[in-house]
């Protein structure tokens, strides 16, 4: 793909995710335009082995958006970084298709793995503001990382992940439209297992109530 159409690309993606921006010419403005733009070109030279220029473009993207992604980086088709201050996509770090990531997002590595040291995205999904996702793992198709989440593991299809440290609280067959990319209404695993405990009390509750009213019936029998 040329670069003209790398920007009606990037145009298309940006109006169709953000119902903020209201013309094309806003999206110039908009910091997931300006450093894809940068990333494409800093790509190309990492490709080419010029490793210095690569991370002079790139360096350069950081300080112009705020979002940090490595030169070597592979990154497909339909990526989108909403508000993308603080993200960090590291070297190794492999994204698919139609991948939106939030504010403050890290896409990095544990400090102890050689080689494949960042996570690998599969297609359609979202990660949420602030996930941290460390290791050289896969997050699967169609999966959701919530806010705040700090995921250290494998990640299977179709699967929602919260807390800290990240576990699977949802899984199903569904792909993940770009209407359901929603942060907020994320599985609570605490309210989960608190609700779970209510039932197991009333359920002992009613027991021990069944169990009075057999004893009373038999002595008085």
């Amino acid at each position: 793909m040329g670069f003209i159409q790398n920007v009606k690309e990037e145009i298309r993606i940006i109006r169709e995710r953000d119902p903020a921006i209201h013309s094309n010419m806003e999206v110039f403005l908009y910091p997931s335009f300006k450093v894809m733009i940068y990333y494409r070109m800093a790509h190309k030279m990492y490709l080419k082995k010029h490793y210095f220029l690569a991370r002079w473009i790139s360096q350069k993207a950081i300080r112009r958006t705020g979002i940090e992604i490595h030169p070597g980086a592979k990154i497909g088709k339909g990526f989108f970084i909403d508000h993308g201050n603080g993200v960090i996509i590291g070297e190794t770090a492999v994204i698919g298709d139609n991948v939106t990531l939030y504010q403050g997002v890290t896409l990095g590595g544990t400090g102890k793995e050689q080689g494949k040291r960042h996570p690998t995205v599969g297609n359609n999904v979202m990660i949420s503001t602030g996930a941290k996702v460390l290791g050289s793992f896969k997050i699967g198709d169609n999966s959701k990382i919530g806010a705040g989440s700090v995921v250290l593991e494998e990640v299977p299809p179709n699967s929602t992940v919260v807390g800290v440290p990240g576990r699977v609280v949802k899984r199903n067959n569904k792909t993940l439209p770009q209407e359901e990319l929603d942060q907020i209404n994320l599985p609570d695993p605490v309210k989960e297992d608190i609700a779970g405990l209510q039932r197991a009390n009333s359920a002992l509750t009613n027991r021990l109530l069944d169990l009075e009213r057999e004893i009373k019936r038999l002595r008085a029998d």
